[in-house]
Formats: structure tokens, C-alpha cells, sequence
């Protein structure tokens, strides 16, 4: 998901300019990974000599020292395999140079999708179906995966795509003046914002008991921000959309007008401002000047830093179901003009060893999508981690179409609905907007030629 300075887009949401993350890899991570590689990593019989893997990401900063400890424990448990890692521009330019590169025979032999942007390239034939049978040879099947996110891989019965975490919409919120403000529980935790008049009166509190801003949420100026808070919170109301080929889009008004009027209300510039931009909102919650965040768990590290009384939890049930807008790094077999039986086999080992070893990517905020890891002591003990993972089970991914998706213009065009909420002419302008934004995006051809 977008980012500026900090890291070039980051997996989700722009960092601050001043940002500096920390490398946070713990000693346990790396043992835990060691005795998850032990079983399922002997070369296949008869070979002597290592085998290729060429490996294309988009993780850089703190998440790309992570991605390298990870590759670090895979070459320990599995020197036969001759990993050459590749990191590419986030956004566009990695997604078209993978597209590209599938189309031209000459891509690598596994790459980092996110797990949205999937619509727009298993169906169009620019990536080869996982062997589960291999995969589980290296230790991983489907029951290890919450159903919602592994069945997001699957397009015409085949498995596309190998979840390596779940990257949640979450609430930070300072826990000092969480706790003037009346919000915990006798354990501790967040409570009493699971409706919308109990996420205003939160806010309001908040703000009076930090002397500042309740909550802080940055939208204006943001290729996605706007539309991970719509979705998020209209898939609460339970309400579904439809956007076939060709259009127009079905979506529920009401429960739309519902979404943007809750936001306007909380977003009001009395106690949450409605202009922020994300650097903005991020700065003003790392700085005291305001008491909550609805942002990514992948700021975890960076706020770490800069919060002293840190908490974070799941973001709130404000309608009727829980959900989180997420997405989902995932490992994929980008199709190869000539594969290699031997480099199609070492793929399917080196994917199983990430997911694997992810305990070290759990470290950064993101919560692993391998069960094993996800439910392991050492996750668990992870501090706020374990008081967010919960999210990982309600993920509320974009639509299943092939416009939509990280780093997608879609995200940008939808997003602006929200600002004519706040800023504009008001909610039910918002849902005009959204309507017709929708309906464009789905008369569009795809040029992949698939729906």
C-alpha cells in the first residue's frame, strides 16, 4: 500500500519523511525458524549441486532487512538452494515489470504479490498454479492458512498464491490517556467503541483527555487511505458490491450514505481533523497530538519508537460484523517461458521455508498467515502483536476484480469519494461520487482480455 520518503511505498500506507525504522530481529525468531526448516529440505535424490531460485520483491527498509534475516535462516536450512534475491520498486512500475517479464518467458522463479492484485494476473495466464502436493512434501498445506485468505489464491480450482502474512487496518492509541479517558478494561485493553455512537464518544473523550486531537486518520492527498476506510467500514454493515465486466456497479446506497455520514460526523475538525494527510496523522499521534491512529500494523516499528504508552488493537466492530480492511503479501510462480523441473521444485521449498521462518516477519507487525507461526508461543508473546493478530481472521480484502487492488489507480479514483464527504458537499454527494467512480471503473476492458 502507497508511501512516500521513508520507504518507497511501503506494503501499505506512506510513511513520515523523518521515519526511521528499527531492526528488530530477535535471536528466538531465527531458532524457531531453524527447527521449522529441520524436516522437508533434503534436495531432491541424486542432485549434488545447488539450484537456482531467482526471487523478486518490493520490500525495502526495515521490511527488507526483515525479508533478508529470512533469507539468511533459508540458505542455513536449505544450502542447496541457490537463492538470488532481486528488489524492485514498489508500486506500478514492480507490477508491470512482472507482467512484462511473465509475458516474455523471462520472469523469476517466484515472486511477492499482493494477494489483491491477483484478479489482474492468474486469469490473464501470467503466473503458473502452485503443486500442493510439493508444497506439503516442504511442510505447508491449506488447513495452515485462515480459509478466507488461502481460498483469495484460488482462481479455477488451482491455488495461485501462498499467503505470507496479513496486513490489517488496526487502531494505535496512546494507553495513558486511553485509560484518563475511561477506555480499558480491567485488563487493559481498548474498550467500549464497538458501535458508532461509542467511536464518537471515544474520540471526544480522547481528545479531552489527551488535550489534543481524539483520533487521527490521514486521507487527503492519499492514493488508498480513503477507500481502505470506506471498504473496511461498509463491509462492517454487512452490505455486499457487485462489479461485473461491463457494469454499472450494485452496491447498497444506504448502507454507503450509513459509512460516509458515521465519518463525516467523526472526521468534523472538533475533535478529529478532516485534512490530514497520512505523514500528517502519523506525526501527530507519534508526537502526543493526538490519542489514536487508524493506520496499517506495518507502522508498528516506526511508532515503537516514538510512543511511549503504545497499544494497539484490532480496529473496532463500529457496525455489525467485524472486519479489518487487509491485504496479503503472497508468494506466486510468475510463468516461465521454458520452466525447469528442477527450478519449479526448488521454488516450491523455498516459498515453504518462508512461510516458515515468518516469526522473524511477525517481529515487524505483520501477522504471519502460517498458522504454526501465527498460534506459536513465541508470536504470542510478542508485545502488541498478540493483542491485534485477532485481526488476521476477519481480513476484508478489496473486490475480486482486476482493476482493484494495492498500488492500483482504482484506489486513488474511489478514494476521493470520502474527501466529498469531509470536504466537500457532503455524504450523499459521497455516494454520487462513489457511484459513478464505480461504475467507470467497471465498463472498463480489461487489457489482460479476462474478466
Amino acid at each position: 500500500m502507497p508511501h512516500p520518503p521513508r520507504r518507497p511505498s511501503p506494503p501499505t500506507g506512506p510513511p513520515p519523511p523523518f521515519s526511521r525504522r528499527r531492526v528488530l530481529l530477535g535471536t528466538g525468531a531465527l531458532a524457531l525458524g531453524s527447527a521449522l526448516g529441520a524436516a522437508g529440505c533434503a534436495p531432491a535424490p541424486g542432485s549434488g549441486s545447488t539450484t537456482q531460485v531467482r526471487f523478486w520483491s518490493l520490500f525495502q527498509g526495515g521490511d527488507g532487512a526483515r525479508v533478508q534475516t529470512m533469507l539468511d535462516a533459508v540458505r542455513e536450512q536449505a544450502p542447496h538452494l541457490d537463492v538470488t534475491p532481486s528488489t524492485l520498486a514498489w508500486g506500478p512500475p514492480y507490477y508491470t515489470k512482472l507482467a512484462v517479464a511473465s509475458v516474455g518467458g523471462r520472469a523469476p522463479e517466484t515472486a511477492v504479490l499482493h494477494l489483491s492484485r491477483l484478479p489482474g494476473y492468474a486469469p490473464g495466464g501470467l503466473l503458473e498454479p502452485f503443486d500442493l502436493d510439493l508444497l506439503a512434501e516442504f511442510g505447508v498445506t491449506a488447513e495452515d492458512f485462515v480459509p478466507d485468505l488461502w481460498e483469495r489464491g484460488i482462481h479455477d480450482g488451482a491455488t495461485y498464491a501462498v499467503p505470507l502474512d496479513t496486513h490489517p487496518v488496526i487502531v494505535f492509541y496512546d494507553a495513558e490517556v486511553a485509560d484518563r479517558a475511561g477506555l480499558l478494561d480491567g485488563d487493559g485493553k481498548l474498550t467500549g467503541m464497538d458501535s458508532p455512537e461509542g467511536f464518537l464518544a471515544a474520540s471526544r473523550a480522547l481528545a479531552e483527555a489527551g488535550g489534543g486531537n481524539g483520533v487521527s486518520y490521514g486521507h487527503v492527498n492519499d492514493d488508498s487511505q480513503g477507500w481502505r476506510l470506506f471498504w473496511m467500514l461498509y463491509n462492517q454493515t454487512g452490505a455486499s458490491m457487485e462489479l461485473p465486466g461491463g457494469g454499472p456497479a450494485v452496491f447498497d446506497r444506504d448502507a454507503a450514505l450509513r459509512v460516509y455520514s458515521f465519518l463525516a460526523e467523526l472526521l468534523d475538525g472538533r475533535t478529529s481533523e478532516p485534512d490530514l494527510d497520512y505523514p500528517t496523522a502519523l506525526a501527530a499521534f507519534a508526537s502526543g497530538r493526538s490519542a489514536m491512529l487508524v493506520c496499517g500494523e506495518w507502522e508498528l516499528p516506526y511508532l515503537s519508537e516514538h510512543v511511549e504508552n503504545l497499544g494497539a488493537a484490532p480496529f473496532p466492530t463500529v457496525f455489525d460484523q467485524p472486519g479489518g480492511y487487509a491485504d496479503s503479501h503472497a508468494f506466486v510462480l510468475p510463468r516461465q517461458g521454458d520452466p525447469d523441473p528442477a527450478r519449479v521444485r526448488a521454488a516450491h521449498e523455498f516459498v515453504a521455508l518462508m512461510v516458515r521462518n515468518s516469526l522473524i516477519w511477525g517481529e515487524a507487525g505483520h501477522i504471519p498467515a502460517y498458522s504454526p507461526i501465527a498460534q506459536s508461543p513465541e508470536y504470542l508473546a510478542l508485545d502488541p502483536q498478540s493483542d491485534y493478530a485477532a485481526a488476521g481472521e476477519t481480513p476484508v480484502l478489496d473486490p475480486e476484480v482486476w482493476f482493484a487492488g494495492a498500488g492500483s489507480r482504482f484506489h486513488s479514483d474511489v478514494s476521493e469519494a470520502l474527501r466529498t464527504a469531509l470536504t466537500g458537499d457532503g455524504p450523499e454527494a459521497a455516494v454520487d461520487h462513489l457511484g459513478r467512480t464505480l461504475d467507470s471503473w467497471a465498463a472498463r476492458t480489461n487489457p489482460g482480455g479476462q474478466e
